[in-house]
């Protein structure tokens, strides 16, 4: 039997309005939270940015409208979470086109993360897209074999 997971770790939570100010304002806040010496930092940072970023551009949302951060960590792993207010018509999706000006940002998230998605919670009530990123190693579990010799 696996052991259970142990519990993300709440790092930090805020609220920031939905416009593209909101983006800068997301690295700064999960650089405070994580420190710059953190290993991962860079690309949890680079992470939020493209979240952020798409939540204020695809989400509908406004200046009176507001835009939710959250990470977390557990076992070697930061979770970045951003919730939104959520567009009707419009579902995030990685953009391949390797041609495109913008529109990129979860191609980037995919590259990054070792696993993401996205959470509807109903109409009108938004939508949380998220990423893990590991800033530790696996831990390998090596199975030592004896040579047993004959008698």
């Amino acid at each position: 039997m696996e052991p259970a997971k142990a519990e993300w770790e709440l790092l930090g939570r805020t609220s920031l309005p939905g416009v593209r100010e909101s983006v800068s304002c997301a690295r700064h806040q999960v650089r405070q939270w994580l420190g710059n010496g953190h290993p991962a930092v860079n690309d949890v940072v680079l992470a939020t940015s493209e979240l952020v970023t798409n939540a204020v551009t695809h989400s509908g949302c406004g200046r009176d409208d507001f835009i939710g951060l959250v990470l977390a960590r557990r076992d070697g792993l930061l979770r970045v979470e951003v919730n939104d207010p959520g567009a009707l018509d419009f579902e995030p999706e990685v953009r391949e086109d390797p041609e495109a000006e913008n529109g990129r940002g979860l191609l980037i998230i995919r590259e990054l993360a070792e696993e993401w998605g996205t959470r509807a919670h109903g109409p009108g009530v938004g939508r949380t897209v998220w990423c893990v990123i590991r800033f530790a190693p696996r831990l390998v579990t090596q199975v030592r074999h004896e040579a047993t010799a004959a008698p």
